[in-house]
């Protein structure tokens, strides 16, 4: 069988490890039966070791009991960037595996619903785990949104980004962010509404920043011109920002030239929205 899978970016400001979004960028896995384990990997994460270690292999294993497969692997997601490449990959391998419910083997495994929500739904979604079973929809979104993905060559691995929390927030805070949350949902469903503030969080961009103080300036750049709001994407370092289709390209320029100011290299990329989540199909090779 053959899996094709968006990139997601989770978070998106005050939705801590809540709402997630389909982005059009693809991981594709194929999987065969083999007489022996053989990883084929091209693209993204393709450096990573063929062996019995591979995520990949895992994950199989994990579904089928066994390895003996031919798994190849096609990414354009980036890794340990913010764009839900675990996830994505993860989802593609379950799938491709023939289990009838990658969405609920990958959220259990990751311990959140987010990023593997937004790979299988695509768009704009909600999800979490909710005694242990999977609770995820799609939202609401403007078809005239568009997207820029500021990515750093710069890794930054989501254990790092947790690692900085805190276990316990103030009320306040707790209630600043549901606001902004609600906020949030509603301009993706109508961009006439959607405001930069309604990207404001107080329970993990401003504890992130410590490990990346770039992204202060990289953000503020995404707004002054002209996007609708700019935030992390997932863990970081990726940034993501909303646009119209007539401000997209001064916004992904300005992140160009802001990763140049701040003197990092990288990548500023116009992105779609994916509203179809995952493909599989039958292998034709």
């Amino acid at each position: 069988m053959k899996a094709r899978v968006p990139a997601s970016s989770a978070n998106l400001g005050p939705g801590f490890d809540t709402l997630g979004l389909a982005l059009s960028l693809y991981t594709e896995v194929t999987v065969t039966q083999a007489e022996r384990l053989e990883i084929v990997s091209s693209g993204e994460g393709s450096s990573f070791p063929a062996n019995p270690n591979h995520f990949v292999a895992k994950m199989a294993r994990h579904v089928l009991g066994h390895d003996r497969l031919r798994i190849e692997v096609t990414s354009e997601i980036p890794v340990s960037r913010g764009l839900g490449s675990s996830a994505s990959l993860a989802v593609a391998v379950v799938a491709a595996c023939g289990h009838p419910d990658p969405l609920t083997v990958v959220a259990v495994h990751e311990g959140h619903a987010d990023n593997a929500a937004a790979g299988v739904l695509g768009g704009f979604v909600t999800g979490t785990l909710i005694d242990g079973r999977v609770v995820a929809n799609r939202l609401p979104l403007d078809p005239a949104l568009t997207f820029v993905v500021v990515i750093p060559d710069r890794h930054l691995s989501t254990r790092d980004a947790r690692g900085v929390l805190p276990t316990t927030v103030p009320l306040a805070d707790a209630v600043f962010n549901l606001g902004r949350m609600g906020a949030l949902i509603a301009g993706m469903a109508d961009q006439s509404r959607l405001t930069p503030s309604a990207f404001a969080d107080r329970l993990h961009q401003e504890q992130r920043t410590a490990l990346y103080p770039e992204s202060l300036m990289l953000l503020r750049a995404l707004t002054d011109a002209g996007a609708l709001g700019s935030c992390w994407s997932g863990a970081g370092p990726t940034l993501l920002a909303a646009c119209t289709r007539l401000t997209v390209e001064a916004v992904r320029a300005a992140g160009e030239s802001m990763l140049a100011a701040v003197g990092m290299t990288g990548r500023s990329l116009i992105v779609e929205a994916d509203t179809t989540g995952l493909v599989l199909t039958a292998d034709q090779g």
